[in-house]
């Protein structure tokens, strides 16, 4: 059952298996076992990206396509329902129409970029996504009346998911449920499906094929596939994935804007996840995303704390002080870098199979 869950595709590490089980534990527990607000958000954030990243890594670790224009399609999920929520009264139907056409955009931008851009090759694809991409968020800044420019939208949500609503509190649970925690449970199915339905793909024959575009595309020429079809296929699943995450980002945070939702930060944050988890492992999006978004989270707090505590020794209390939190990261990511050259999902399976 386990195996047919997973499509086959089992961690094959009892240190991966073990991670992957304590942090899909720790988000589906979260809202019991506290009440903070910023706990909350981190979870539902880590959630998002972990989708978010997983449908990069289906362009970039299975088929070998480097994209800048993921954010893109990530926007345009997140824009479709704020938008949708945002110009109608706040109901489930509003969001599934803006839903809808979000999907249809991206599914068409999707096609029209793979179709003129994926003939070609490697960095001038990239340039091309990046055009694309920047054109895109300077639209969305430009668009003020209908975006809200630079500052983005913020739009009410069904009375269910308002914080207001508590429809589960004389239900016997040991701590309230208000829309809030509705919100985050949507959030957190709605990528675990996400995340499985991505798991299928690359075990599929579709995605055999992808990694062998990957490794050699004249051989998989060769051998009679249509490798600009299925890399074509590929650019728009991934891109209909990051729009439901961007769907379901805008659904948590309950705004939408050009940084948040198409900010090329976003873009880094993806690319830094996917080398720090492990490129064509999807298991690494997992631990990549979790391990990033707690560093983001909280490295500034703990820092803060550490120098507190190291006030007598002025050195360290400066070289610890909460403004150098970025410099931390990316000292963190260098040696993750380093001692992970494969990513710690590809480290960990090295390990297995080298203990064999």
């Amino acid at each position: 059952m386990i195996n047919r869950l997973f499509s086959g595709d089992l961690p094959r590490s009892r240190a991966l298996a073990a991670a992957l089980a304590l942090i899909v534990l720790g988000l589906a527990l979260v809202p019991c076992v506290t009440g903070g607000a910023r706990a909350l958000n981190t979870a539902a954030t880590i959630c998002i990206y972990i989708v978010l990243v997983a449908s990069y890594d289906l362009l970039l670790g299975y088929t070998g396509i480097v994209s800048f224009a993921h954010t893109m399609f990530f926007g345009i999920g997140a824009y479709g329902v704020g938008l949708g929520l945002a110009s109608a009264s706040p109901t489930w139907g509003a969001a599934l129409v803006g839903l809808a056409l979000a999907l249809i955009l991206a599914l068409a931008l999707a096609l029209v970029v793979g179709l003129f851009a994926l003939r070609v090759r490697a960095i001038f694809y990239a340039m091309i996504t990046l055009a694309v991409a920047s054109s895109f968020t300077v639209l969305a800044s430009q668009l003020s009346d209908f975006t809200g420019g630079e500052d983005g939208k913020t739009f009410n949500v069904p009375a269910l998911l308002s914080p207001a609503s508590h429809p589960f509190e004389h239900a016997g649970f040991w701590r309230g449920v208000d829309g809030k925690v509705i919100t985050y449970y949507i959030v957190f199915l709605g990528c675990l499906l996400l995340f499985l339905f991505l798991l299928r793909v690359v075990n599929s024959p579709f995605g055999r094929v992808l990694q062998a575009i990957r490794e050699n595309e004249f051989r998989a020429e060769a051998l009679g596939y249509r490798t600009v079809v299925y890399r074509i296929w590929a650019n728009c699943i991934a891109a209909l994935v990051a729009a439901l995450a961007g769907a379901l980002m805008a659904l948590w945070l309950r705004y939408v804007g050009p940084k948040t939702m198409l900010g090329f930060e976003v873009m880094t944050d993806i690319l830094l996840i996917v080398v720090i988890g492990g490129m064509g492992t999807m298991y690494g999006a997992v631990v990549g995303a979790t391990l990033f978004i707690l560093a983001q989270n909280y490295l500034k707090s703990l820092m803060a704390q550490s120098a507190g505590a190291l006030a007598g020794v002025p050195l360290l209390a400066q070289a610890l002080h909460p403004d150098r939190w970025m410099l931390w990261l990316g000292v963190l990511f260098v040696l993750s870098i380093y001692f992970f050259p494969f990513g710690i999902v590809g480290k960990l399976r090295l390990r297995r199979l080298h203990n064999r």
